[in-house]
């Protein structure tokens, strides 16, 4: 390490911090990764949605901001990754579907409101929905696309930011940081999920709870969807996303504290709001029901800033994690090097009155 100028310790081993990590390790930096288990957590049981336009809600400028900044840079990111595996992404489009009518006026709220903000989006009828996607079901009313919305397979994501790391010299180390005083890097990055907390006071990161079910396809089912299906089935947001070998089925939403086992009512609840989207999805096989702890904030938008001369904050990216991954490292980067990205602007940590800084 010492023929390098500069170095720095990212604490945290998921999409966030290997990203980081590996931005760094390219720009010249010495970089150490900590975490007790890379790649696993939160990141590990993703859904791998990249949908900031179909989600937005007029008053979320920031994160329609951010989260639009990301996908931007999602097709450059991932080319790059596959140099180190096979491509991260499964579809280029979402469309979420209403179920009743005030699912559809939510939509149009939608389409409006981010059309207005520059971006587009299409709503669609019933029929333009049944020949596009016939396997779902027939009660839907409308729909919302997205072109470009597309998804990645979290787990290739994984492995490929991983391979990416140790080709650029990253030294991954498998171990806990439980004070950032342990840490003689010339920089520290902070992007350890749920444990960021506990690692710098007033941090208003906290766990919420999100089971997924994986399916496999099986000879003869009923093809799975060619994009990702979004919907709310009886006030519960649920998602399809296709895979190689199947569809991720997410995602309930639990305050459980740190608690990660699968429940019999989360399992339920998916089978239930998958079967309202695509009836034929009964015919797959369940073979994976897994849950995870999104690192949420009280405003639902990361912590990305600087927060003492050694120190830099990049985590509470909540149920958006994988979309945020590119914009995160190209902000957490320029902070390193002594500068900001305008496209991140709303989510210092400063914002929460709690968050303390040390010189």
């Amino acid at each position: 390490m010492s023929t390098h100028a500069r170095s720095v310790a990212v604490v945290g081993g998921g999409v966030i911090g290997l990203s980081i990590a590996w931005y760094a390790a390219r720009d010249g930096w010495a970089v150490q990764l900590y975490d007790p288990a890379i790649g696993t957590g939160a990141s590990w049981v993703a859904g791998g949605m990249l949908a900031p336009l179909s989600e937005g809600w007029p008053g979320e400028e920031t994160a329609l901001t951010v989260g639009a900044a990301s996908l931007e840079r999602w097709p450059d990111f991932g080319a790059h990754l596959q140099k180190f595996g096979p491509s991260v992404f499964t579809t280029d489009s979402s469309l979420t579907v209403a179920l009743d009518s005030a699912d559809a006026q939510d939509l149009a709220t939608i389409a409006e409101w981010v059309s207005a903000q520059g971006h587009e989006l299409q709503i669609l009828g019933r029929a333009q929905i049944r020949e596009l996607e016939p396997m779902l079901g027939r009660g839907i009313r409308s729909g919302l696309m997205a072109v470009g919305e597309s998804a990645v397979d979290n787990r290739v994501l994984l492995a490929a930011l991983q391979a990416a790391c140790v080709a650029s010299g990253v030294e991954l180390i498998n171990r806990a940081v439980h004070d950032l005083a342990e840490l003689d890097t010339d920089q520290i990055v902070l992007s350890a999920g749920i444990a960021s907390a506990k690692l710098w006071p007033g941090l208003p990161v906290r766990p919420v709870k999100g089971e997924i079910l994986r399916l496999r396809s099986r000879p003869g089912v009923t093809p799975a969807p060619s994009r990702t299906i979004r919907g709310s089935v009886h006030g519960r947001p649920a998602y399809l996303v296709p895979r190689g070998d199947g569809i991720v089925v997410g995602a309930t939403q639990y305050e459980s504290g740190e608690d990660t086992q699968v429940t019999m009512a989360g399992v339920r609840d998916l089978i239930n709001d998958a079967e309202a989207l695509m009836p034929a999805i009964g015919e797959y096989e369940l073979y994976e029901c897994a849950a995870g702890l999104r690192p949420m904030t009280p405003d639902n938008l990361p912590l990305i800033g600087r927060v003492s001369e050694r120190v830099v904050i990049s985590t509470g990216h909540g149920r958006n994690g994988v979309l945020l991954t590119p914009v995160t490292a190209d902000a957490t980067l320029a902070l390193l090097n002594g500068t900001s990205l305008v496209e991140v602007k709303g989510t210092e940590p400063q914002r929460f009155a709690a968050v303390k800084e040390n010189s």
